[in-house]
């Protein structure tokens, strides 16, 4: 009986440490008090974005059609904060090209915090400008 009890309590004890840990996925600040403050505007928004798809992308070298539109203010999670459109066409690992992908960037008190991989109805009406930056990532 006292083994039983062992081996349930290392099999219940990993869900309930998780649980502890929530499921914010990643450490975002958005559910931090300072993000129901009024947002600032991200002045390296392009510095920041440029170095997150470097992480990102499994192979940054070889994106074309890089674009990025400037942060507006969206409605994330039901507050406001500043969000950034980006579009690319990444390298496949094959060296193909099979398409375009648009990411809504959300940024938290001025700092990158997330990507979202469904941008949804987020950048729609969003301006591109041409991101040259990121056509030109190395490894």
């Amino acid at each position: 009986m006292r083994r039983l009890l062992q081996r349930a309590c290392v099999l219940v004890l990993p869900l309930l440490l998780a649980a502890c840990f929530g499921s914010d996925g990643g450490g975002s600040m958005m559910n931090d008090a300072g993000a129901n403050a009024p947002q600032p505007f991200p002045d390296n928004f392009r510095t920041e974005a440029l170095a997150y798809m470097r992480t990102y992308l499994n192979n940054p070298v070889g994106v074309r059609d890089g674009a990025l539109a400037d942060p507006v203010l969206r409605t994330v999670g039901g507050r406001p904060f500043y969000v950034a459109c980006l579009r690319f066409t990444p390298r496949e690992s094959d060296g193909s090209y099979k398409g375009m992908r648009e990411r809504a960037i959300v940024y938290v008190n001025g700092r990158l915090d997330r990507i979202l991989e469904r941008s949804g109805d987020m950048c729609t009406g969003a301006v591109y400008a041409p991101f040259p930056e990121l056509e030109k990532l190395s490894r």
